[in-house]
């Protein structure tokens, strides 16, 4: 077993305990996060069960979160970067919550291109697995289940694009944006549910488009490059979709600190390239 062997059973097993307990943390709340948005208890404590496993590992050499303002330093060996509850607002109302995990060959801040793998959870009606790693040749899903996982499939992009999940209140985003999403619209179906990886899942399995662009709030988009933008964006090439953070691919943007935020456009590479277009008018 080599070590993505030993990060991605850290995950499975780690995942498995979090999908069976998330009920016990739905309605606590649990202060600020590093970036200045508000936990709920389920971010603390999914941290803290993702810390405990990851660390153990031999060859994880370093350990940053959302959660937390620093990278913890443990020797010398790829870095892990974890959203731990990816959409945790919205346990409140049942409703899907993920985990994004990133496993980098350096220390960070550093570019997706140095990634060589990438997870994400899906705690839905029932809990799956995605990982694509640079020793595969296939993005492979599992089915989490009474404390096993069992290979379910694998992913390609779709061709036919079918959903379109774009964030970000209309009032906020910039018109040419706006003018974009509107024209996207016309033909493809709106799914957007607030939870990154639950909308991710639908572009995975039905294609289309999913966004976060900038608004007025999140002037440089609310997605963070190491967490999230970066470790998704490695995912959705690696089945044979596109990424953008609106002029070029998200492995190819250089963070200058931990919690750095990028515009994040991930899909179809067809619909990553109108969109790029229309941007750029």
């Amino acid at each position: 077993m080599n070590t993505l062997d030993e990060i991605e059973r850290a995950i499975k097993d780690t995942a498995h305990y979090v999908s069976t307990n998330l009920a016990n943390y739905a309605h606590r709340s649990a202060g600020e996060n590093p970036s200045g948005e508000a936990q709920v208890g389920g971010d603390v404590w999914a941290d803290d069960l993702f810390f405990d496993s990851l660390s153990d590992i031999e060859e994880v050499g370093g350990y940053a979160s959302e959660e937390r303002e620093e990278v913890v330093d443990l020797g010398e060996g790829y870095t892990i970067a974890i959203d731990p509850l990816d959409g945790s607002s919205n346990l409140a109302s049942n409703n899907s919550v993920g985990t994004i995990v990133g496993v980098y060959d350096s220390e960070l801040p550093a570019s997706g291109r140095t990634l060589v793998g990438s997870m994400m959870v899906l705690y839905g009606p029932y809990t799956t697995l995605t990982v694509a790693r640079h020793d595969r040749d296939v993005v492979q899903e599992y089915l989490l289940r009474d404390g096993h996982s069992e290979r379910w499939g694998t992913f390609t992009q779709p061709d036919d694009p079918t959903v379109l999940g774009m964030a970000g209140k209309w009032s906020q985003r910039s018109d040419t944006m706006n003018e974009v999403a509107k024209e996207l619209s016309r033909e493809l179906k709106p799914r957007y549910g607030g939870a990154t990886v639950a909308d991710l899942a639908q572009v995975l399995e039905y294609g289309g488009l999913f966004g976060y662009p900038a608004t007025d709030k999140y002037p440089d988009g609310k997605l963070r490059i190491h967490f999230e933008a970066g470790p998704l964006a490695y995912l959705v090439e690696a089945a044979g979709g596109a990424s953008s953070d609106g002029s070029q691919s998200l492995l190819d943007v250089e963070p200058d600190e931990i919690h750095g935020r990028t515009q994040t456009f991930l899909g179809n590479e067809s619909l990553i390239q109108r969109l790029e277009d229309g941007l750029a008018e």
